[in-house]
């Protein structure tokens, strides 16, 4: 294999692994001023858009283990990724194709499994990492709260009693 190509293949491959989702876009038609607002788009949600010849794209998913993507990879494709949120990355994609009904979402690879466009919209739909982080922990802490209050309730039942029977006479 030619040297280059090599090089290419194997940043590719850096990425994906280094990634738990790729996301898979057909561009066609897109001009350069959108391509670049959608890169900053995602940049901002923490995801890269990458453009690479498809043939070197199969080689990367093929050497990081990941499913063959079979007819995905044709035409003009380009690829997502990023260190974590694949939520926020879906949404972007949605919203700008929403927007200006370009790119198309092909598919998406999450966590080695292969996600169909309506899949990758679903996902866009959930709520960003922090609004989930944020509601689980509501849901852990509250049974903890509730048993705070039960605990602290006689003490100031009685409180509440002998302030009532012996008002202060400060107020």
């Amino acid at each position: 294999m030619n040297p280059d190509k090599k090089i290419i293949i194997d940043e590719l491959l850096e990425r994906v692994n280094a990634s738990p989702f790729v996301l898979v876009v057909e561009y066609t038609g897109m001009t350069v001023p959108q391509f670049s607002e959608l890169r900053n788009r995602l940049a901002t949600s923490g995801a890269e858009c990458h453009v690479a010849k498809n043939t070197y794209m199969k080689k990367a998913l093929t050497e990081a283990g990941l499913p063959d993507l079979g007819d995905a990879l044709v035409g003009q494709t380009a690829f997502v990724t990023g260190p974590e949120d694949v939520a926020a990355a879906a949404k972007v994609l949605k919203n700008f194709e929403k927007e200006f009904q370009k790119p198309t979402i092909k598919l998406g690879v999450l966590d080695g499994d292969i996600l169909d466009e309506t899949q990758v919209k679903a996902i866009a739909e959930l709520p960003s990492r922090e609004v989930m982080l944020a509601t689980l922990l509501g849901v852990i802490n509250a049974p903890a709260s509730k048993l705070v209050r039960t605990i602290n309730e006689p003490a100031a039942s009685l409180a509440r009693v002998i302030q009532a029977k012996f008002p202060s006479e400060d107020a």
